[in-house]
Parts: C-alpha cells; structure tokens; sequence
C-alpha cells in the first residue's frame, strides 16, 4: 500500500536506519542522502520517509509531502553551496529508474548539459 514501508524496498531500510547510508539531511518528512554512485561532484538523492514507488504516484496521493521532497533538494544545493544544480525524478524503467520509491536526484558543482546523456 502507498506511504507504508515496504520489506523489500532499499530506501525504504535507509529510512528505517537497516541500511546505513550517508545522511545529509533529515526532517520529519524526508531524508537526504550522497548517492552511492555519484554522477556529478554533489549527488544526494532525496526521498520521502513514506514510500510511494514513483514521483508520478508521489504526486497523485501526497501532493505535500511531493512539495516537502522539492523544498529538500533546495536546502541540499544550499548546503553544498551550488549556485546551479539539477533535480530529476525517474519514473519507470525506461527512465531509468531502478528503485521503485520515489526519489529526487539533486545534481550539481559541475557543468550540466542538456539534454543528458
């Protein structure tokens, strides 16, 4: 069920503190945490404590905790003092999404092309 933790979801067990992780960020909503692959100098990946398996059904059942993950990705950029950064959300496996909870992709302190690869 939406917003329940799930047994077999990763990023739900960083939440649960089952699986360590880099934590940068923590609020009553939310954790942000340093990618385990980086793919920029700042890649923190921020998510809602609750478990929603993609930004599109993120979107549709909490919209406030959607805009809680969104304030988040700024006060990371803020942190790690990016004048620029992107933020992406993969939805689906032809997105490259590869854990199903929704999760935002804070990247920057490099040049960022667009479109991406």
């Amino acid at each position: 069920m939406a917003g329940e933790p799930q047994d077999d979801c990763l990023f739900c067990k960083i939440v649960a503190g089952t699986i360590p992780a880099t934590i940068v960020r923590e609020t009553e909503t939310t954790v942000a945490f340093r990618d385990i692959n980086p793919q920029a100098p700042t890649h923190v990946l921020v998510i809602p404590k609750a478990h929603h398996a993609n930004a599109a059904e993120l979107a549709a059942a909490a919209p406030e905790l959607a805009a809680d993950v969104l304030r988040e990705t700024q006060a990371v950029a803020d942190e790690d003092k990016l004048d620029s950064y992107r933020v992406v959300f993969n939805t689906g496996s032809g997105a490259g999404q590869t854990v199903w909870h929704a999760h935002a992709h804070v990247l920057g302190g490099r040049g960022l092309e667009w479109p991406p690869g």
